[in-house]
């Protein structure tokens, strides 16, 4: 009996310890199968290089580029694909089939449409990084309720629509949400001791910003136009719109509907003075056109004399310079906030700054020590109201990279633009200026961080105001005491005429706009700016390259020659090449060279510039014209 007890004792230990080994060697070879249909379904719909997302469908899912599982390898709960050419639509019912994903990064792609509404399954979920596409539509409620959901990075993308209420409630770290179509107000985050980062710039919100979010730099709110309170200037110095006139309330049923005697004298009363006043107004219009009947006084001659640029150099006549029609006045963009008219500036001391396409250039030096530029427009060939329209949509742009424009003049025989005097100078009289005569050279630092900084001002430009420059070169990139860029002459093209075409013949102009103007557009603004980053790599203006080859030959396409030879340290400027700078110019010039590609279709946008020299400085940038590897940093 104890034999027979003895020996089931032991075939029951051995089928234990059997069972056991076989599902731990089942553990060791587990699969997250229903992972890994999701993300076969995921990549299949896009087209993509094998080369950055080595998916062998032979092998686990957990050994993917890209694919990070849990220690036990039963589910997936990282998915970081940035930059790896991802093309089209996040197909539904891929993605939101992984229950237990922690992390999903696809930032740096080129995905579109709207985000499918399942993410909001993704009740695992920490850290969302979608920065860098071309994301449209809404940002989901659901995804925005994920009560875990503590990393939120979907600036640069095309997301419209007021931002979700419920996204308030999180628990949030970073909130990137710059560079998009958000309106409506912000909404207030109740919890914001963990908060870290947050930038809602370049939107089209309004309101008052939460005083939660008050401790954010100006920076983080910047490109909003109709946002105001702290760090903004106070929503109590806007001008309130009109209160709607009250409606008499009809909901009093008993209240009585006859009408008093005392009211009945009072209508009388009332219509007798509006008769009254009508035919005073009648009289006075009576008077006005019998004298306009009498004959007039010969009108005096003229006296303003059209002086050139060079003339108005030698002259201190400020009629000659700014013009002598006084009758209208100047309108200003911040009302109260300056002091002078237009008969201060036909009193100041004037100096030419320069004459371009778009008229001449001076500075003007008020009695009280205020200094300012003044634009003479010439050719302008709209009318008043659309003139008018243009400058109360420039008016309103304010950004640290943008010349702030503080006036205008409008009248038949002048138009006036009053800005910001940066003393100076430009980008194009630092780089060119006396070379060779004992200039102090321009060192790469510097000029790197005013291509960066004028490329911000460009963005801000195409974003916040949804304007092109128009006439984007390195002589309407002023450089203030910073080092810093500030964009001037923005946004007045489609006020012009055809002979003052900005960019013609220059060398900066996209091929598109040399032969028809009205095609400026945000992408011929990219090739402008691209020729300035050659410019400030090479050291050559646009204009002096025609003598380095041959006849009709451009700064793209000489640098492109000498590329193409293998030349490509001959490009580089003279005065800051042995520096140590030589990778980070590398860098620059492949850039440059995506900016000033002949199709307009395939140049980058400005957020896209923004963004890879951002990396250049960083030093985490690829070559968009040469990327290698499946782009994955680790990070995101």
């Amino acid at each position: 009996m104890a034999d027979s007890r003895t020996k089931a004792g032991f075939f029951n230990l051995l089928f234990i310890i059997c069972v056991s080994t076989a599902f731990l060697g089942f553990r060791s070879c587990a699969e997250p199968t229903s992972d890994k249909q999701a993300l076969v379904d995921f990549i299949s719909r896009f087209r993509y290089s094998r080369s950055r997302i080595k998916w062998d469908l032979s092998t686990p899912a957990c050994s993917w580029t890209g694919v990070v599982c849990d220690s036990s390898q039963t589910y997936v709960y990282e998915l970081r694909l940035p930059g790896v050419g991802l093309v089209g639509q996040i197909p539904p019912e891929t993605i939101g089939r992984l229950s237990h994903l922690r992390v999903l990064s696809l930032r740096s792609n080129r995905l579109s449409g709207p985000l499918p509404p399942d993410f909001g399954n993704l009740t695992s979920l920490r850290s969302l990084y979608l920065q860098g596409n071309i994301i449209s539509g809404s940002f989901p409620e659901s995804l925005a309720r994920l009560p875990g959901l503590s990393r939120i990075d979907v600036s640069s993308n095309r997301f419209e629509g007021e931002i979700p209420a419920s996204i308030s409630n999180l628990i949030l770290r970073t909130l990137f949400l710059q560079n998009n179509r958000f309106s409506g107000a912000i909404p207030a985050i109740v919890n914001t001791s963990y908060l870290v980062g947050f930038n809602v710039s370049n939107n089209n919100l309004t309101g008052e910003i939460p005083e939660t979010l008050s401790k954010f730099p100006e920076s983080s709110f910047a490109g909003n136009l109709q946002l105001c309170g702290k760090p903004l200037p106070s929503c109590a110095d806007r001008s309130p719109s009109p209160s709607p006139s009250p409606v008499p309330s009809t909901s009093g049923g008993k209240r009585s509907r006859k009408i008093t005697t005392g009211a009945i004298v009072g209508i009388v009363v009332g219509i007798a003075v509006a008769l009254l006043l009508l035919l005073l107004l009648l009289l006075c219009f009576y008077k006005r056109s019998r004298r306009g009947t009498e004959p007039s006084q010969p009108p005096k001659p003229a006296t303003t004399a059209r002086a050139s640029a060079a003339e108005a150099a030698e002259s201190s006549s400020k009629e000659e310079v700014l013009g002598q029609d006084s009758k209208h006045k100047l309108v200003f963009f911040e009302v109260d906030k300056y002091g002078f008219e237009l008969e201060d500036l036909l009193k100041a001391s004037a100096e030419v700054l320069g004459k371009g396409s778009t008229g001449s250039s001076y500075m003007a030096e008020l009695d009280d020590g205020t200094t300012v530029a003044v634009k003479r427009m010439k050719e302008v060939v709209v009318g008043k109201k659309e003139f008018e329209a243009q400058m109360a949509l420039l008016g309103q742009i304010r950004h640290e990279n943008l010349v702030k424009l503080i006036a205008y003049y409008y009248s038949k025989d002048e138009k006036l633009l009053i800005s910001d005097y940066i003393p100076t100078g430009s980008l194009s009289s630092l780089l060119h200026g006396s070379r060779g005569s004992g200039r102090p050279p321009l060192d790469w630092i510097t000029r790197f961080r005013i291509g960066l900084t004028a490329a911000k001002g460009l963005l801000h430009l195409h974003m916040a105001a949804n304007t092109p420059h128009g006439n984007m070169k390195s002589s309407n990139i002023l450089v203030t005491k910073s080092l810093k860029a500030c964009i001037s002459d923005y946004g007045v093209h489609s006020l012009l005429g055809p002979s003052a075409l900005p960019n013609r013949g220059t060398g900066y102009g996209a091929p598109e706009v040399q032969h028809q103007a009205k095609l400026v557009s945000f992408k011929s603004d990219v090739y402008s700016f691209g020729v300035v980053l050659l410019e400030l790599l090479t050291g050559k203006a646009p204009n002096q390259v025609a003598s380095l080859g041959e006849d009709g030959i451009d700064l793209p396409r000489w640098v492109q020659s000498l590329m193409a030879e293998a030349f490509d340290a001959e490009v580089f400027d003279a005065e800051v090449v042995g520096s140590g700078v030589e990778e980070e110019m590398v860098a620059v010039l492949q850039v440059a060279m995506k900016c000033v590609d002949l199709v307009p279709e395939r140049r980058p946008e400005m957020w896209e510039v923004v963004r890879m020299l951002e990396m250049v400085e960083s030093g985490e940038f690829q070559s968009p014209l040469n990327q290698e590897g499946n782009g994955s940093d680790g990070r995101y």
